[in-house]
């Protein structure tokens, strides 16, 4: 891509376990680099340059256990015009290459600590760090190699594709006790996946649609697997999502719950609180025509990392349209999360719940009925087949709201081409 870069820096001084070790130094490094995105996001590999400053000691003697610091200097990419990137969600990790009188890769880490940063605005990752323990007499160079970029538990992984000149050099002197080399750490490998969120299995017994008799007030569905398509930001993602219906009779009409009973994903990282709102249009058919919206609130508190990130239960109020027996079926998902829209449809439906109803004034027949807006209408024409695959609820929620957004966003560099799926 003609023009897009990608900006890592080391820097600032770094820390010398040990009394002998001279003053800091810092050098700067620049290098041709490919950075593939995350899979999910469709974007295509990158090719860039990055910028380094590597802080080190100058002098130090064996035994010592040195710290060096790699630093963002440049970020000549900006974050693309697609989402902004919450406080807390960007950390960044790699491997420097220690050679010359001993050799080692030294594994680099930066926490996960940034600034907000808007659409469009610069891209600011933090410092990386990591030590060194100098084994034998001499000069020690130190080269900046691979690096990732994992934001929402998605990794843009980053590769120099030419050969890296060193940028710093630690001059080594005898030290007490030690004087013949020891091995070398094993080179930590910085290119990896990170480990999938894993899937709460939260799911409670099914239970058959109930219909009205008597003086029967509430209203138990059927969990059913609805098979989406989800369109957001930067392409489309398909999921199977566990839903249930219920009612609750209130004169002619009925306060409906719409819940899912599986949790989307652990939280890769710390989510704001009212950063994510669900909604859905319940889909009306047998002799009732239309939809009911119903709405769930936003995460009233943070969400820390690891925690599992829940739907809420959804809730409406339905009016009925018609007399007769209707059916009621998880119809069209809306997620909002961090300034973005992601809208799932159904590739088929099936009815969750079955009640007998008395027309009401203004009912939905046709329409639409919410208490909390209007929902777009619907026909009911999906089909009422069961789903043939039973996935988590990947594309939903997190991770097509925010987390597969987020993590194309890291890296859609800018100046340069930006594709969108």
């Amino acid at each position: 891509m003609p023009g897009a870069r990608v900006a890592l820096a080391l820097g600032c001084a770094g820390a010398l376990i040990g009394v002998a070790a001279g003053p800091a130094q810092a050098a700067e490094v620049s290098f041709a680099t490919k950075c593939v995105p995350p899979a999910a996001s469709g974007l295509d590999p990158v090719d860039g340059t990055t910028k380094v400053e590597i802080t080190a000691p100058a002098t130090a003697k064996v035994g010592d256990e040195v710290e060096v610091v790699w630093k963002f200097v440049q970020a000549a990419s900006k974050n693309p015009d697609l989402i902004d990137l919450p406080a807390n969600s960007v950390k960044p990790s790699g491997t420097l290459k220690a050679a010359g009188a001993q050799t080692a890769a030294v594994p680099m880490e930066g926490p996960q600590e940034n600034p907000a940063i808007p659409k469009g605005g610069d891209m600011v990752l933090s410092d990386m760090k990591g030590k060194l323990k100098l084994t034998t007499v001499g000069e020690v160079t130190l080269t900046p190699d691979a690096y990732k970029i994992t934001a929402f538990s998605t990794d843009t992984n980053c590769t120099p594709t030419e050969t890296v000149q060193s940028a710093a050099t630690i001059k080594v002197e005898e030290g007490e006790g030690s004087s013949s080399p020891t091995p070398t750490p094993t080179p930590t490998e910085t290119g990896s996946t990170s480990p999938t969120p894993t899937e709460s299995a939260t799911e409670s017994p099914s239970s058959s649609p109930s219909e009205t008799d008597g003086g029967q007030t509430d209203f138990t569905g059927e969990v059913v697997d609805i098979p989406y398509t989800c369109e957001s930001p930067i392409g489309t993602q398909k999921a199977t999502s566990t839903i249930q219906i219920n009612a609750k009779k209130d004169g002619g009409n009925f306060d409906l719950t719409v819940q899912f009973k599986k949790s989307p994903m652990n939280s890769p990282a710390n989510i704001p609180k009212d950063s994510i709102k669900p909604s859905m249009d319940v889909v009306l058919g047998g002799d009732d025509k239309g939809s009911v919206h119903v709405e769930g609130p936003t995460n009233a508190e943070d969400i820390k990392s690891g925690d599992p990130i829940e739907i809420p239960d959804m809730t409406g109020t339905y009016k009925p349209g018609a007399t007769g027996e209707s059916t009621l079926s998880p119809g069209v998902l809306t997620i909002e999360a961090l300034g973005t829209t992601t809208k799932c449809t159904p590739d088929k439906t099936s009815v969750s719940l079955t009640l007998d109803t008395t027309e009401q004034e203004g009912g939905a027949s046709g329409g639409s009925s919410s208490t909390g807006g209007g929902g777009s209408s619907s026909s009911g024409g999906l089909a009422a087949t069961g789903s043939e695959d039973h996935d988590a609820l990947k594309a939903l929620g997190l991770v097509a709201g925010t987390a597969v957004l987020l993590g194309a966003a890291v890296f859609t560099f800018l100046p340069g081409r930006r594709r969108l799926r």
